[in-house]
């Protein structure tokens, strides 16, 4: 018995959840695009305010953190058109639909962050040889402190959303606003060590904010590039592979695959069932095992549960291609010696394969 539970149409059968489970999808994708929305309102509202203090003091070091301000505005763009993608259904072609679109996001998102970074560090060295001076320096100190702020509170409300929808692009965009929040610090402290005699101050503070940013860089690029490359957090397959193995009737696990697309993830479970039981009991058990993973893991989406019967089950026992010889010989007796049994005829079938 090796079941592919399957719609009329071919597709997975979703035991009963899936209406639910898009209904999340479509709400987290909202939620997204919501904090979006908001997050991209704040950032444009600071840096307005600090263009317009620019325009009037002639700052150079403001207008540098104002244009990163922009510019991280401008990044919250592609992310909203990645959750407005990951709400459209499906096609033959993109038939796992367009959550990697957001992953993408996130990879714009870190090369941003390092362009800003590199732009720090250049602009610190720079100004070692040539200190800046500053004209205003508290309104300029002032300006400095709104950016700070609104970049952090940004920072906070989209890592706290991503957090909450599994969004690891929200999450970097979140470290983006944190970034320029530090950008903002660097103009503070030049402006404090202008106002002390110490001018020096400047391109050392942005030198070791710069060193700062570097960190976010590769903590933020760490976690985008995992999910690009379906990697998972470990103790993930491990809860899926507990929550399967004390489902009644399952007597061993014998495979589990998860990883992320987009906010959402995606189970393949491999579970063994006595061979003596029929394929549709085989059925039921896999859709209890379907059932409870949903009801257990936050972020999943859907999860396709392949059924085993003891001692058949795992992948190395269904691949014959030409260099398996010795697996298909022992195959073919096993279904010699007891045909009807093993395929899972009226007798109650054990291990047959069903055919769609």
């Amino acid at each position: 018995m090796h079941l592919h539970s399957r719609t009329e149409d071919g597709g997975p059968v979703s035991h009963g959840h899936a209406h639910g489970a898009v209904d999340g999808e479509i709400l987290a994708s909202e939620r997204g695009i919501w904090a979006t929305k908001i997050s991209l309102a704040a950032l444009l509202a600071t840096a307005v305010v600090q263009l317009v203090i620019v325009w009037f003091t002639g700052s150079v070091a403001l207008l540098a953190d104002t244009i990163h301000n922009f510019g991280d505005a401008a990044t919250a763009l592609p992310l909203w058109a990645a959750f407005t993608l990951s709400r459209k259904a499906p096609t033959k072609r993109f038939n796992y639909g367009y959550g990697r679109a957001e992953d993408l996001a996130g990879l714009l998102i870190v090369l941003s962050i390092l362009g800003t970074g590199i732009f720090a560090a250049y602009t610190s060295i720079r100004r070692l040889g040539d200190p800046p001076e500053i004209d205003y320096i508290w309104i300029v100190a002032l300006a400095a402190v709104i950016g700070f702020v609104g970049n952090e509170a940004v920072a906070l409300f989209r890592m706290k959303v991503g957090k909450e929808i599994g969004s690891a692009a929200l999450i970097a965009d979140g470290h983006h606003a944190r970034v320029d929040g530090l950008t903002s610090l660097a103009v503070l402290f030049g402006a404090a060590g202008v106002w002390l005699g110490y001018p020096l101050a400047d391109p050392i503070v942005g030198l070791v904010i710069s060193a700062a940013i570097l960190r976010i860089v590769i903590e933020t690029a760490r976690s985008v590039f995992s999910r690009l490359l379906d990697g998972v957090e470990p103790e993930v397959p491990d809860e899926v592979r507990n929550v399967a193995s004390v489902t009644e009737g399952v007597r061993e696990v014998a495979e589990v695959r998860v990883r992320w697309l987009g906010h959402k993830m995606l189970a393949e479970v491999n579970i063994a069932v006595d061979s003596g039981i029929s394929v549709a009991a085989g059925h039921d058990i896999a859709e209890e095992v379907h059932h409870r993973l949903l009801h257990h893991l936050k972020y999943l989406s859907n999860a396709t549960v392949h059924v085993d019967p003891v001692g058949l089950a795992g992948e190395e026992y269904h691949r014959h291609g030409p260099g398996n010889t010795e697996h298909r010989e022992e195959h073919t007796e096993e279904h010699t010696e007891e045909p009807a049994k093993e395929h899972g005829h009226a007798e109650g079938g054990g291990h047959g394969h069903s055919h769609d």
